[in-house]
């Protein structure tokens, strides 16, 4: 076995990722699937959902569909089981299913406020609660959930999502403190500005914002869903077994601060 396949193979390992049908989710799915995985495709539009499976198996990897709206405790729970059953156990959670509503605080419904904090931050307190007792007969159980910028720093605008994604943070260090003696390691990923479907719409579609992002990023620009793909590895693999707790920025450098040298 090559050190590479000892550290960061996922040869036998069984895993759940939420919101996998496009973006971010999809190409984790992609890249665990490709590192030995079998891989639980989830998402609410099956066509999408469908159409990631092939993908994976194309590539010579195996993944199963999983439809579910993710909005309560009795439906995060069904998913978990759901995945059990399909995947044959469950070594690998990955909470990545969110969405966002951009508006001034001043401007947020009750309605908005309830829909955001569902799915992104009730939905995976469930999933984890419901993906526990299976976490602990994996060999060494793993937790990735996905954050954002606004795990680490405010950004305008966006405030019932920055709330949830911040709560994330902190859900992921007191689960890593809990689940410790299991050998289940929890750990974050706060993605900088990637280019996804949801994104396009309402970031980088935007010129201002564009704007703003170019003269802030030291990169000069967004990511893809792709440059998550290592760290995300790192975290699921043998490889992560003595990092628990964390939250790891992948932004381009947008949190290194600023610089007048450009």
């Amino acid at each position: 076995m090559s050190i590479f396949e000892k550290l960061y193979s996922l040869k036998g390992k069984r895993a759940l990722i939420t919101g996998s049908s496009s973006g971010i989710g999809r190409s984790i799915a992609l890249c665990y699937a490709e590192a030995g995985a079998t891989v639980g495709v989830h998402g609410t539009q099956e066509k999408k959902i469908y159409e990631a499976v092939r993908q994976i198996e194309k590539a010579g990897g195996e993944a199963v569909p999983l439809v579910a709206a993710l909005a309560t405790k009795k439906a995060s729970e069904a998913l978990v089981e759901e995945a059990v059953e399909k995947l044959g156990g469950l070594d690998i959670l990955v909470n990545n299913a969110g969405t966002n509503r951009r508006k001034p605080a001043i401007e947020v419904t009750e309605d908005d406020y309830k829909a955001l904090m569902a799915i992104n931050l009730e939905s995976v307190f469930w999933l984890c609660q419901a993906a526990y007792p299976h976490l602990c007969e994996s060999e060494c159980g793993k937790v990735v959930n996905t954050g954002s910028m606004t795990t680490l720093t405010g950004i305008g605008e966006i405030s019932v999502y920055g709330m949830t994604k911040a709560a994330i943070g902190q859900l992921t260090k007191t689960l890593a403190l809990e689940w410790a003696k299991d050998n289940i390691q929890v750990n974050c990923i706060a993605p900088g500005f990637i280019r996804t479907p949801l994104t396009e719409a309402g970031l980088f579609s935007d010129p201002k914002k564009v704007k703003f992002l170019d003269q802030r990023i030291p990169m000069k620009r967004g990511g893809t869903p792709e440059e998550l793909n290592g760290v995300a590895l790192l975290l699921a693999s043998p490889s992560s077994s003595y990092i628990t707790g964390q939250t790891f920025a992948v932004d381009g450098g947008f949190l290194a601060g600023g610089s007048w040298l450009d």
